[in-house]
């Protein structure tokens, strides 16, 4: 990364970076989603990147449906954030951010969540769904709210993962509780019948070979980690890389922030080298994404 790159330290060349992502074949009002239509404003009083929708007579800039828009922030600091939280494999604090940055931390924080929203992932397609082996696991972080610190696991957040062993895919969601009657649903919608599942040998996964191709578990509590191609090594992978971003990076993380986090994390393993993706691809990949969601403050 150069981070003397124009891109990094000038605002009207960020905004030039943003737009070629986003309008590769012209300005698209943001509004009305006219193309051709549409003129670039060109007076002293007028800041640059503006343009009028000549259909419904709206003004917009590329910043205007996205985490970017309304933000004091100069556009290239978010570029530069966007990179940065992009290229690090276990995250970027908000204090780090922030000392990079020249912003205050609570500027850092939001502009960071605002970045992870725009890495959520809104893929809908099924994990197995070419008869692949899924693998499935649960791990433990942080402490619930309010819970009472006790021996085991019950008082800490629960995080459910899939990982796709022929994609080479992860998703993540927070659940509230382990029990069969929680996870199997969300199994059932985020794994193709077709699929089969590896897990561990907790209880909640004992019937999954009613619902998918089939199912086979390795038993850890024999010390079994492997036998063939059953096991959750894959999976497992993913969850240290996870965690050591949240002990040895963000450190405290409250559960109502938690689903970000998952996200972040998703979204570096889902577009990581071994899919042949750069850090700057990465980045721009989030740039892109950064269009139809905002986040605000409240």
């Amino acid at each position: 990364m150069n981070m003397t790159h124009p891109i990094y330290t000038n605002a009207d060349k960020a905004r030039e970076h943003l737009e070629s992502l986003r309008w590769p074949n012209g300005p698209v009002c943001a509004h009305c989603s006219c193309v051709g239509r549409i003129s670039k404003m060109q007076g002293k009083s007028t800041r640059p990147g503006v343009y009028k929708c000549n259909d419904c007579r709206k003004f917009f800039s590329v910043t205007v449906g996205t985490v970017f828009e309304r933000s004091k922030i100069a556009l290239n600091l978010w570029v530069l954030a966007t990179h940065l939280m992009a290229a690090s494999k276990k995250g970027m604090s908000a204090h780090q951010l922030h000392r990079m940055l020249g912003v205050t931390y609570k500027t850092a924080w939001f502009m960071a969540h605002r970045i992870r929203e725009a890495m959520r992932n809104d893929d809908t397609t099924p994990f197995g769904g070419n008869g692949g082996v899924v693998e499935v696991d649960e791990t433990f972080i942080g402490r619930e709210p309010r819970a009472e610190v006790r021996r085991g696991f019950q008082h800490k957040m629960k995080v459910l993962s899939l990982v796709d062993r022929d994609t080479k895919r992860a998703k993540s969601m927070v659940v509230d509780d382990l029990k069969g009657s929680t996870l199997v649903p969300i199994l059932r919608e985020n794994i193709a019948k077709e699929a089969v599942i590896h897990t561990d040998e907790a209880g909640q996964y004992t019937h999954l070979g009613r619902d998918f191709a089939g199912h086979d578990f390795v038993r850890h509590s024999a010390r079994e980690y492997g036998r063939g191609e059953v096991h959750t090594n894959t999976i497992e992978g993913y969850f240290s890389i996870f965690k050591r971003g949240m002990k040895g990076i963000y450190q405290h993380c409250g559960k109502k922030h938690l689903h970000r986090y998952l996200a972040e994390f998703e979204f570096r393993y889902n577009h990581r080298t071994a899919h042949n993706v750069t850090d700057a691809m990465r980045a721009n990949l989030i740039l892109v994404a950064a269009e139809g969601r905002r986040l605000t403050y409240r």
